[in-house]
């Protein structure tokens, strides 16, 4: 395959996400306790992390935008509480300094610093992650965000405003990503090849058609490939 240019998942392709976002939901209940005992009191760690997953249900029309959703969320969560002035620029900032508070996975960096030496490169994501936050933006051609598209993976639509940015047909970009239907499915589907990060090493479900054109274990991987082509 002829690869131009890549597109490249960012949380668990690039940095294990969890940790992450425990430790935000962790700093804004601190938040809380301190300056809103209250609104901590009625909704603890797990109490809020149910209160957003309906928000996630009732707000489909939001499901590529994981920002506006939070918003809601803490909205309602004052709300409930009797409280109408939340103070969701606060909350939100609190939030996210912790979000982008992550530990690239050790292969990540030395990658990216190859990959974006070999090909143009954009990042591509439905989540909030912030590269200039987090130190990588430099590393990408391109931010492309759920968000700012209007639709999420795997909606071919993300994809192909990729394709667009990228100037680049789908069937000579390679997307890279952990997740099998988000990444590769989606991506698979719009048009362009896939690279599935498959860390752990698990066999590609049957159910989801056709295998990835590439099942690697890291980025390094990914760059040793791209080396070979360049030879060949």
């Amino acid at each position: 395959m002829r690869i131009l240019a890549l597109t490249i998942d960012l949380d668990d392709t690039l940095w294990p996400v969890m940790p992450a976002l425990e430790k935000a939901d962790r700093d804004l209940d601190n938040y809380l306790r301190e300056h809103y005992p209250q609104v901590a009191k009625t909704w603890p760690i797990p109490a809020m992390r149910a209160l957003r997953a309906r928000v996630a249900a009732e707000r489909v029309d939001l499901a590529h935008d994981f920002t506006a959703q939070r918003y809601i969320t803490m909205q309602r969560a004052f709300d409930a509480c009797g409280i109408a002035e939340a103070p969701l620029d606060a909350l939100w900032e609190i939030y996210a300094s912790a979000r982008n508070s992550v530990e690239l996975y050790p292969d990540a960096l030395p990658a990216l610093e190859r990959l974006r030496s070999m090909r143009p490169v954009a990042s591509l994501t439905n989540g909030n992650a912030d590269l200039e936050r987090i130190g990588l933006d430099h590393h990408f051609a391109y931010h492309i965000a759920a968000r700012d598209i209007g639709a999420a993976k795997p909606d071919a639509r993300i994809f192909h405003a990729a394709s667009t940015l990228l100037n680049v047909a789908p069937e000579h970009i390679l997307h890279v990503g952990d997740d099998p239907e988000l990444d590769v499915v989606g991506a698979r589907d719009a048009g362009l090849r896939t690279a599935w990060i498959n860390r752990a090493g698990h066999p590609w479900p049957g159910t989801l058609g056709p295998a990835p054109d590439l099942d690697l274990r890291d980025l390094a991987s990914l760059a040793e490939w791209l080396d070979q082509q360049g030879a060949a």
